[in-house]
């Protein structure tokens, strides 16, 4: 069978590449996916897929047999800003193809990942599905925006459960079995305002979140972890203030941190740690997660938490142990495990319902969100290989 696999894989070189590269010049911000998804959706038509259809969220979910045991591929097709074009060495929405390698926004993170896993689908459909299957193949979206947010819809809305999930994240072709979790906290102190020309008058916000600052700053270097995940971190990432005006005392000021969340941490802890700080309970200041409200492409409004949890898969679960030998048997080498340093859709499919989750996808962690965005046609066809010989093992 990995001969079969690896011929149709093949076959399919050129196919996968003008795919690839179509769908990187499609732009895809957050809450604009529109176009490529259904550019994405008459692909999935074309291919053979028995059920396509946008969810009211607006994720494009394809599905290929009706067996009773459920496997979802998912890659999300929203991708972040081009930032300053000046930097770029190539048209940033060109797709263009050099040395077998596609560069462009999103060929990393992560059109490839999602494309080769469509295409996994059609592989299948020539090598035979099992019957007892089921396969999903999900293009997500506003992943860059607020991760997990998609599958949740997917999960409690459209009432799709899979026994596995495989993310298609940039993994360089490894398989990835955790990341950290992050979430966004806010702290806020208040004052009185009073004239500039007298601040003695009055309470200064700023002042007072001074100290706060510095305690965070020592807090996050006291942080440790023996976690495979790596330890968790905390900085300042924002700060605001109110005053009735530029020559008066602040009444308030807020700053935004940005908590990275290893093994054991939870939204609980990591907020009563902040509460626990000196200057924090000194000031009487207020510490908050914040919650924010998605519109997505088809104008649904989504709320969601900023609060991302940490997920792990032990090496000797049954869906991991697949993942290996599917890789071992198609390849005829031992795969590298490792874990992300981003954040993925599986703080939601793992990290919120615990469905087994792993990753595997085309391209390299570092080249997402940078001008070097790229992926290796090489990489494209070995990851269908690897998504095919996975659904077959599994």
């Amino acid at each position: 069978m990995k001969k079969a696999i690896a011929a149709v894989a093949e076959s399919y070189r050129e196919e996968i590449s003008g795919f690839v590269r179509d769908i990187v010049s499609i732009p895809s911000l957050a809450g604009q996916e529109g176009p490529v998804v259904e550019r994405l959706r008459l692909e999935m038509l074309q291919i053979g897929y028995e059920d396509v259809h946008v969810d009211g969220m607006g994720n494009l979910i394809g599905r290929l047999g009706n067996g009773e045991r459920t496997i979802a591929l998912d890659g999300h097709c929203d991708v972040v800003d081009i930032g300053n074009p000046d930097i770029w060495e190539v048209d940033p929405y060109g797709g263009e193809l050099k040395d077998g390698v596609i560069w462009g926004r999103g060929a990393a993170d992560q059109k490839g990942g999602l494309a080769a896993a469509i295409y996994a689908g059609k592989i299948l459909r020539e090598v035979g599905l099992p019957g007892t299957i089921s396969l999903y193949v999900v293009a997500s979206i506003s992943e860059e925006e607020i991760e997990g947010a998609n599958w949740n819809y997917i999960i409690k809305e459209g009432g799709i459960v899979p026994e596995a999930v495989l993310l298609t994240e940039p993994s360089n072709l490894k398989i990835s079995v955790g990341q950290r979790g992050r979430m966004e906290m806010r702290v806020k102190t208040q004052g009185i305002s009073c004239h500039g020309s007298a601040p003695d008058r009055g309470e200064n916000a700023i002042y007072r979140m001074a100290p706060i600052i510095q305690d965070v700053e020592r807090f996050h270097r006291g942080m440790e972890s023996d976690s495979i995940l790596g330890g968790g971190s905390i900085t300042v990432t924002d700060i605001k203030s109110t005053a009735p005006c530029l020559c008066a005392v602040a009444d308030s000021a807020t700053i935004h941190l940005d908590r990275r969340l290893t093994e054991g941490e939870t939204l609980e802890s990591a907020v009563r740690e902040i509460e626990e700080l000196p200057s924090v309970r000194e000031s009487g200041a207020e510490v908050f997660v914040p919650e924010y409200e998605v519109t997505t492409h088809t104008g649904l409004v989504y709320p969601a938490k900023a609060y991302y949890p940490p997920w792990l898969m032990d090496e000797t679960d049954p869906v991991v142990q697949t993942a290996v030998r599917a890789y071992r048997e198609q390849f005829g080498e031992e795969p590298t495990i490792g874990t992300w340093q981003f954040s993925t859709n599986g703080v939601t499919t793992k990290g919120v319902y615990d469905i087994p989750t792993i990753g595997f996808g085309p391209g390299a962690e570092e080249h997402a969100h940078m001008p070097l965005d790229q992926v290796r046609v090489d990489d494209l066809v070995r990851a269908m290989e690897f998504y095919t010989a996975f659904v077959l093992k599994y």
